[in-house]
């Protein structure tokens, strides 16, 4: 937990290389190693294998990023999220020499959380509104690993899941997508009708011909706009308004599914066991 400067040939930094609890590793997102720099002098970081993940913001001066086969140019105010089992390099331009602030980090579920990022078009290297977010975070997870608070971990991981928070919010925006290439319109109107109609029937085919669209282009842009499927997003509406049922309601399980738009109870059940992990009856017993 050293706060330690590191004076080398090429850089001059200040970080902590940090060794969590085996709590923190068994249950938390922890730190691994957490700091800044100034290149004195152009510098290439390399590595591979690394069981970590990376964010670094870059706050100054300007380089480049090799990351799964393609080269990415930053500048001042653009930030990197990468999983570093995959080989990836960094390195300051010649003349405009950067400096960084980084986070490494891992823990149980960060794999699902960046598969999330993908998924929702999370890019290796992205460029948000604000940069001093991040950097206020990176300075305070580096002011928590070098105090001898009892629960650091725990404060650690608090603060490595708002920087996640962030990461998702600023780097996953559809509107920007929307505004370059072909325009797609907005499918607001068609979450708002979702929510407002789940007592009834619907499908695509009925969407498509409610709404004057194509159905595989509404699927599709439903995605890219609101991170979920069309079918998705209405069965986690209808479960939603199931879960109120059952806890405060004496309805049956099966008036229970009619009421929020699901009429045969086998798919019910089975709807709601995908969506809770339970089945109604369990979910209304544990409650």
């Amino acid at each position: 937990m050293m706060n330690s400067l590191f004076q080398e040939s090429s850089v001059v930094s200040s970080r902590i290389i940090y060794t969590p609890s085996n709590f923190a590793k068994n249950n938390l997102l922890y730190l691994q190693e957490v700091g800044e720099l100034q290149a004195i002098k152009p510098h290439t970081s390399k590595r591979e294998g690394l069981i970590s993940f990376l964010f670094f913001v870059v706050t100054d001066g300007s380089g480049k990023l090799a990351y799964s086969g393609q080269e990415y140019s930053l500048r001042t105010g653009d930030c990197i999220f990468i999983d570093c089992r995959k080989p990836y390099s960094h390195h300051s331009s010649e003349k405009d020499l950067w400096s960084l602030k980084w986070v490494h980090f891992y823990g149980p579920n960060i794999n699902g959380i960046y598969d999330k990022y993908t998924e929702r078009g999370g890019r290796p290297a992205f460029r948000p509104d604000n940069i001093d977010s991040f950097s206020v975070i990176i300075d305070t997870i580096f002011s928590i690993a070098g105090s001898e608070d009892y629960i650091r971990d725990m404060h650690i991981n608090e603060k490595i899941t708002s920087l996640l928070t962030l990461i998702m919010e600023e780097s996953w925006s559809p509107e920007a997508s929307m505004r370059t290439g072909l325009k797609k319109q907005s499918l607001q109107h068609v979450k708002t009708y979702l929510e407002e109609h789940y007592q009834e029937r619907i499908t695509l085919d009925r969407l498509a011909e409610e709404f004057y669209i194509n159905k595989f282009y509404l699927t599709r842009v439903f995605k890219e706009q609101f991170g979920t499927t069309v079918l998705s997003y209405l069965d986690h509406i209808r479960i939603t308004h199931a879960k109120r049922l059952l806890r405060f309601s004496e309805l049956t399980i099966e008036e229970i599914g009619r009421e929020v738009g699901v009429h045969e109870p086998g798919y019910f059940n089975r709807v709601f066991k995908k969506v809770e992990g339970i089945t109604p009856g369990e979910y209304r017993k544990r409650w």
